[in-house]
């Protein structure tokens, strides 16, 4: 079984060498008790620990069931150990802060043995050894005897071949001494037992064989094996198959020991729990850099999410603005600056002008270009990746949103606004080039109309604004009242919705420059959110303000009566709720006081574009509808002259007169007939007997009389309102006079006024003359906008990352298009704020980097503590090498020690943090109103401490790679 042939150790101190064994050779039986005696020096331990793997002989051969041990390699000892051989020692060692059952236990855990059969078998092998019922205690706790006995059971639990016992009796009294005498002799039925002792008695007594040594050579055998017994020869082995090299391979990975990483974390843990005040502070003072590290990123992730929300609701006022017609500021300014610098090409003895005027304009011409929205809306809409990188895209068009109170006293008009110009503070010219601004002047605070559109992202709205009142609108025809932050309302806006009455500001500015002496209302004005609620406004479209009359459209705006019927017959827009902007919120999206869904102006163009005078432009894109004449176009533009555009022949004047009034022969009869006029003519078609009918339904006595009531009547008549049924413009004696009208009448009353309005739409079509205006100013005028092209596009980013990503959309979709297809965008605030965030993210990376400073350090720290720990449990590692853990196996069990006090620095460090967060950000709310939050995200601090464990993991590798070289031997003898 076991067998050392001619065993040589030579011991290699400074210069000399120290032979302590001399040419060794012994045998051994399966099952025997042989015990070594010799003085002390004479080999006896290095012997045993040849046998038992932990030495290394010089010279000869150690054979293991006939196989020669030359060629082993460190994982075949490790598993020779852990499988063959068990270990007992004088001085027990034992793991002091391991459990009885967990000391015995530990073998097993090395062979890959499962939890179950391993408590199982460490407890068959304590309950052999009469110590089953003391498995949870600590060796400190028990008597040599019992601690010795746990070694035989820790020795026997792997159920090894032999047993090898180094002064077994050497720490026991007699009586303790005769019982472990007795547990060997016993177990020796079995298993090799191989003890060495002082003690010639002992080994009398119990003993079967007896070898004695002498300055490193046996001297005497007692009982060697029969020298006489001829061994049978052995044939010739054969060559190994491919298929026998495959299984020893397996076996031998079978055999192979391995210590699982979750009992090296055991292992450490319990040494660790032994010296917990150490331990504490070790990691405290690891958690110091992580504390550092955590604080400036709450700090860092408080300010950063402070700039994330001030960039979004930034944004929500400041979008990427694509109009129309756009020009670059940028590539303006750069051309005159390079054409100012090319221009200064001349002497220095005279002064010369400079083409400053020209140069502007002619840049400004080159520059400006139009975008067509159109083809770039459908892009955008085609685009999945912009609805995450948006809070939203608004489409606006050109079409006004004209809306109306109704009180008592008349209509006022609210939007478009025209308080400043009623004030005298600008022109009307001036306004109308501020309300062109957009939202470019609701961004400046330069915005004269409190009604604006609603961004189309109710959570960015539930984030910037609170709801005091009512409820968010879910309809077209609803709207939010927008108050400040103090709940009040700018008189501005209360005079604008009429609220306070703006006819008492009329003419105050041009007033107060003449030195007059005026009084603006400055009292405090108080509302209950009831009252503003029941608030009502009628939004009209701009084509309900004309009116057809003698074949052209008219504007009625200036007619009182006829605005209060329009304004009547509007849409109703109601008030649903009251917001006010959070406290936290650095921005506001909603630039006016009244806030309006998109899909108001959605309705709002529909009807423009279903209107009749928009329907007869479109069918007539040739004629003006507001004058009947015709556009000039570069076709027409050449026959016309000054000649025909004012006719001023007295022949060609007659003529037309003769024209007209012999075109009009028929229709002067019928008006005649309408108004009862005697004298004319029966027309052709009507007998005298209808005439006369006619004459009588009338009512009037005689001819005469309704002769004089018709003419009366239709002299200051509006045909038009009797064309249309509108008799709401017509004066008592007129309706009384149309009632008494019958259907024929009225039938042939209205053709008349069709003929005469067809007759009057040729006539100017025909005289000569060519509108001032165009097609496309008409159709601005009345409102008229297409869904698909919108007049500009209003992009909101979420962040400043995201508009970049934006940009990058919109250089896509300029690199797919020809020139003429590119958009040419304007971006507020990319100039004011790009670079905060990159400011932001560089001082924390300055900052962090100082404090991995102090972490890196305490890293070094961890790792000379590692390094004592390491010193501290060197007998430790002579334990776990002699049970059979490889030198992997001893590193894996440091190296879990410092990952366990790295997760506890880490941890300890984010706690700390997190703590220490709470008067920080007391003393941030203290010293400055910004709403800036000390945060730890989670991720951060799941990453510090993973940051933690890894830096200590590594400054622990060093003596964790000193641990796995230390030689089991004099591990073992160290106290």
């Amino acid at each position: 079984m076991l067998s050392l042939k001619d065993i040589k150790k030579d011991y290699v101190v400074g210069d000399s060498t120290v032979s302590a064994l001399k040419g060794v050779s012994i045998d051994f039986r399966e099952n025997e008790f042989v015990s070594i005696l010799g003085p002390s020096g004479c080999g006896k331990t290095t012997l045993l620990n040849i046998i038992g793997g932990l030495d290394r002989y010089t010279s000869g051969d150690l054979n293991i069931n006939g196989k020669s041990t030359k060629d082993f390699k460190d994982c075949d000892w490790d598993s020779y150990r852990n499988h063959s051989i068990g270990f007992v020692f004088q001085s027990y060692n034992l793991i002091p802060h391991q459990t009885v059952l967990s000391n015995v236990e530990l073998a097993l855990t090395l062979s890959g043995v499962s939890k179950s059969e391993r408590r199982e078998r460490a407890v068959k092998a304590l309950e052999q050894v009469g110590l089953g019922d003391q498995l949870h205690k600590k060796p400190n706790q028990m008597s040599g005897g019992q601690m010795q006995r746990v070694a035989i059971a820790r020795a026997l639990v792997n159920e090894p071949d032999i047993l090898l016992a180094d002064e077994p009796t050497g720490a026991l009294d007699t009586e303790t001494s005769v019982q472990i005498m007795e547990l060997l002799k016993s177990i020796s039925k079995d298993k090799l037992i191989i003890m060495v002792t002082h003690n010639p008695e002992l080994a009398m007594k119990y003993s079967s064989r007896i070898i004695k040594l002498l300055d490193g050579k046996v001297i005497d055998d007692s009982d060697p094996l029969d020298k006489n017994v001829v061994e049978p020869i052995k044939k010739p082995e054969k060559e190994p198959t491919k298929a026998d090299k495959k299984a020893a391979k397996k076996e031998r990975k079978k055999l192979k020991t391995s210590m699982s990483f979750l009992t090296a974390l055991s292992l450490s843990r319990n040494n660790l729990m032994t010296k917990k005040a150490r331990t504490l502070l070790t990691s405290f003072a690891g958690s110091i850099g992580i504390i550092g590290i955590a604080l400036i990123l709450s700090i860092s992730n408080g300010v950063q999410l402070y700039i994330d929300q001030v960039q979004s609701d930034t944004l929500s006022s400041y979008p990427l603005q694509i109009t129309k017609t756009t020009a670059s500021i940028g590539e303006i300014m750069n051309t005159m600056a390079k054409n100012h610098e090319d221009s200064a090409n001349h002497d220095k003895d005279k002064v010369y002008s400079q083409n400053a005027m020209g140069e502007m304009i002619n840049t400004l011409m080159e520059e400006t270009k139009v975008n067509n929205l159109e083809k770039f809306k459908k892009y955008l809409d085609d685009n999945s990746d912009l609805k995450d990188l948006t809070s939203d895209v608004q489409y606006t068009y050109a079409t006004t949103l004209n809306v109306f109170t109704e009180s008592d006293s008349g209509v006022m008009q609210v939007n478009p606004s025209t308080l400043l110009e009623d004030m005298g503070y600008m022109s009307s010219t001036q306004m109308e080039a501020m309300s062109m601004s957009g939202s470019m002047g609701g961004m400046m605070g330069m915005g004269t109309d409190v009604w604006s559109e609603m961004i189309d992202n109710e959570e960015l709205i539930d984030k910037q604004y609170d709801v005091i009142a009512g409820r968010l609108p879910e309809k077209y025809n609803e709207v939010v009242l927008v108050v400040d932050k103090n709940n009040e309302i700018n008189d501005y806006v209360l005079y604008s919705l009429g609220l306070l009455d703006p006819s008492s500001l009329n003419g105050i500015v041009r007033r107060a420059m003449a030195g007059e002496d005026i009084s603006v209302d400055s009292e405090q004005h108080v509302y209950t959110y009831d009252e503003l609620l029941d608030l009502k406004f009628k939004v009209v479209p701009t084509p309900d303000f004309y009116k057809k009359k003698d074949g052209v459209w008219e504007d009625m705006t200036g007619d009182e009566s006829y605005m209060k019927k329009a304004v009547a017959n509007g849409t109703e827009i109601s008030v649903v709720g009251i917001l006010r902007p959070d406290e936290d919120a650095s921005s506001a999206s909603i630039s006016g006081a009244i806030g309006y869904r998109h899909d108001l102006m959605t309705y709002l163009i529909d009807e423009v574009d279903n209107s009749e005078i928009v329907k007869e432009q479109i069918a007539n894109p040739d004629i003006d509808v507001f004058t009947g004449l015709k556009f000039k176009t570069d076709e027409n533009a050449a026959d016309t002259d000054s000649s025909s555009e004012i006719v001023s022949d007295s022949t060609a004047d007659t003529e037309s007169k003769a024209d007209k009034t012999a075109d009009s022969s028929d229709t002067d009869k019928k008006a005649g007939l309408v108004a009862g006029d005697s004298s004319m003519e029966i027309p052709e078609g009507m007998t005298e007997e209808q005439y006369k009918a006619l004459m009588e339904q009338s009512g009037a006595s005689d001819t005469g009389e309704l002769a004089d009531m018709g003419m009366n009547a239709m002299g200051s008549m509006d045909m038009s309102a009797i064309q249309g049924g509108d008799m709401s413009s017509l004066t008592e004696t007129q309706k009384k006079y149309i009632a008494s009208l019958s259907d024929e009448q009225l039938e042939l009353m209205k053709q008349m006024l069709k003929e005469q309005s067809d007759t009057n739409a040729d006539q100017l079509a025909n005289s000569g003359k060519y509108s001032t205006s165009n097609y496309d100013n008409n159709m601005k005028t009345l409102g008229y906008s297409v869904v698909e092209d919108p007049d500009s596009i209003n992009i909101y980013p979420v962040d400043f990352a995201s508009k970049e990503k934006i940009i990058d959309i919109i250089d896509d979709y300029n690199d797919s298009v020809g020139e003429e297809d590119k958009i040419e965008y304007t971006d507020y605030v990319g100039l004011m704020m790009s670079s905060i965030t990159s400011i932001i993210n560089a001082i924390g990376y300055v900052l962090i980097a100082f404090v991995a400073i102090s972490l890196v350090v305490s890293s070094i720290m961890i790792g000379i503590i590692t390094y004592i720990s390491v010193l501290e449990r060197t007998k430790e590692i002579g334990i776990l090498r002699s049970i059979g853990a490889s030198k992997r196996d001893i590193s894996r069990v440091f190296n879990a020690e410092t990952v366990i006090v790295g997760f506890v620095a880490g941890a300890l460090g984010i706690i700390i943090s997190y703590l220490l967060t709470i008067p920080i950000n007391m003393i941030i709310a203290h010293l400055t109103d910004v709403p800036i939050r000390a945060s730890i995200p989670v991720s951060a601090a799941v990453v510090l401490i993973a940051i933690s464990v890894c830096l200590t993991l590594i400054a622990g590798l060093f003596p964790s790679r000193v641990a796995a070289k230390k030689d089991p031997v004099i591990a073992l003898r160290t106290e």
